[in-house]
């Protein structure tokens, strides 16, 4: 990281402490830091605490004339390699989901062109809050990162999720997120990971055992060999990569258009269990199971073919993969699936057993020169394998 800079956010509260040590750290770096401290920021650290350490002038005032000669809020917002927010109070998070620039701090974070990690640090209770959730997920589809917030003791002598991360793990994800060693560095990477769920009323819907270990396995691995990594995921239970960015859809069709969104990609790589159909009708009330025990007629109609809407599209990526998860006959599924859809590759895997939720694959490589048969590995394995072969291929192809 040595040579980089950082703009570091500090919002109020008492975590704000950590953001001293943080500073020091990233100086042990050769990371310079220059520093917007909120008026509820300043209420825990001093301006000359901040100064002393990153060795610079200090910036509170939106409308400071002088500050705005020497270097104006978007200048300041730009000029560094990455925004850091820490402590990432819930009042930021709000003010920066919503597009609020009404203080210097909120005008930088809505001004800036570079990448905004924030480290969130909150008491339990707001953390769990519906705004405080609702306004991360907004943030998550806006392409902020998240470093935390960790399960602790708060000052206010409640525990549990809300502690803010600890200066060397703040540290760490910004060496993921400024890391730009690798063979894909400079390069994009479009993951899709989880199952898609098709309501068929308000309590109940259509899907599938996936568990998204693969698809996220594939995005960190991506992402560690220098791709800007966007992961679009369905309903899982695991935790994001840190670096990558994340977007959470539902359905298929939401799939579908977070996809094209995101692109264009320079490689697209399609892990999710997509449902192949959804109810026509989406009941607006419960089914109720009748007196007579009749089962209810669910007709279904065929989901939009996302791997092959995009591998046959105007903005299709420069090497393409797809998954095959197979019961029965599983590479010749994969040979003719690869063919009809128009991939480049169609990673096939034996999913008779408990490899949806389980931790290990077995996967084979189906391109134009054949077959490929990988050992059984882990998961992780398995992306970090797989993102070196997709960075020798797009190399060779440069």
């Amino acid at each position: 990281m040595r040579g980089k800079s950082i703009l570091l956010i500090v919002g109020g509260g008492i975590a704000a402490y950590k953001s001293l040590e943080l500073v020091r750290a990233l100086a042990a770096r050769g990371v310079k830091t220059r520093a917007i401290l909120t008026k509820a920021g300043a209420e825990f650290v001093t301006p000359l605490s901040l100064s002393a350490l990153t060795g610079n002038k200090i910036y509170f005032d939106l409308f400071s004339l002088t500050d705005e000669a020497e270097m104006g809020h978007v200048q300041l917002s730009r000029s560094a390699d990455l925004v850091v927010v820490a402590p990432a109070t819930a009042d930021l998070m709000a003010k920066m989901a919503n597009g609020l620039a009404n203080d210097l701090a909120s005008t930088a974070l809505l001004a800036t062109d570079k990448n905004v990690l924030m480290a969130p640090a909150m008491n339990v209770r707001m953390w769990e809050s519906a705004s405080v959730k609702r306004n991360r997920a907004q943030l998550e589809k806006d392409g902020v990162l998240f470093v935390g917030p960790g399960d602790g003791e708060m000052a206010c002598g409640e525990f549990g999720p809300g502690r803010m991360a600890e200066p060397m793990e703040i540290v760490a994800a910004i060496e993921r997120v400024l890391s730009v060693a690798g063979p894909l560095a400079g390069l994009t990477a479009l993951v899709t990971a989880g199952p898609t769920r098709e309501p068929v009323d308000p309590v109940r819907f259509l899907a599938n055992h996936s568990s998204g270990k693969q698809g996220y396995a594939i995005a960190e691995a991506l992402m560690r060999v220098g791709a800007a990594t966007t992961l679009i995921s369905g309903p899982v239970s695991i935790a994001p990569p840190e670096g990558v960015k994340l977007q959470r859809v539902t359905t298929a069709r939401e799939m579908l258009a977070a996809c094209e969104a995101a692109l264009p990609a320079d490689v697209l790589v399609m892990a999710a269990a997509v449902s192949d159909w959804r109810p026509d009708i989406i009941a607006n009330s419960k089914i109720k199971k009748s007196v007579d025990r009749v089962v209810p007629l669910i007709k279904l109609m065929e989901n939009p073919d996302i791997l092959a809407t995009i591998a046959q599209g105007p903005k299709r990526p420069r090497l393409v993969i797809g998954f095959a998860a197979e019961t029965d006959d599983v590479v010749d599924n994969a040979v003719a699936k690869r063919a009809r859809k128009g991939a480049d590759w169609i990673i096939a895997n034996d999913v008779s057993g408990d490899v949806m939720g389980g931790d290990r694959n077995r996967v084979h490589i189906i391109d134009q020169n054949g077959r490929e048969d990988w050992p059984d590995m882990t998961k992780s394995e398995v992306g970090a394998r797989l993102a070196a072969r997709i960075a020798e291929t797009l190399k060779g192809a440069a």
